[in-house]
């Protein structure tokens, strides 16, 4: 087995095993809305070694708003709060989603949020 491949599956191993932890730590909820459909693990920066403050449990909606390019405003607005997570994946992750967003109320929630300023600089030019 190519070493590239052994170590993307040591890597999987590495998450799921901290996927008990992080399900009871959001309750068994979506981080980001609160939902519970089809919820799965997500990594914020999966370059990184599998840690649980860079996994979120997120749902299959929020999912497809990180997978869109241009996500509906409307469907943004349920994400606001989790800003205030002290879970560099769950508020980290939800401003650069947001992020992408240019209406007026999500460079003043990025700018209250608690997240890194220098993510907050990147993400707010």
């Amino acid at each position: 087995m190519a070493k590239g491949r052994q170590d993307h599956q040591d890597h999987l191993a590495a998450v799921q095993l901290l996927g008990k932890s992080v399900s009871k730590r959001a309750g068994f909820r979506c981080e980001w809305c609160d939902g519970d459909q089809e919820l799965r693990l997500w990594e914020y920066q999966p370059e990184q070694e599998p840690s649980e403050a860079n996994l979120a449990l997120i749902c299959q909606g929020c999912r497809e708003l990180l997978a869109s390019k241009k996500p509906d405003p409307r469907r943004l607005r349920s994400l606001r709060n989790a800003l205030w997570s002290e879970v560099p994946a769950v508020a980290e992750g939800v401003a650069v989603l947001l992020s992408r967003c240019h209406e007026s109320w999500v460079r003043e929630a990025i700018e209250e949020s608690f997240i890194d300023e220098a993510l907050k600089e990147r993400l707010l030019p």
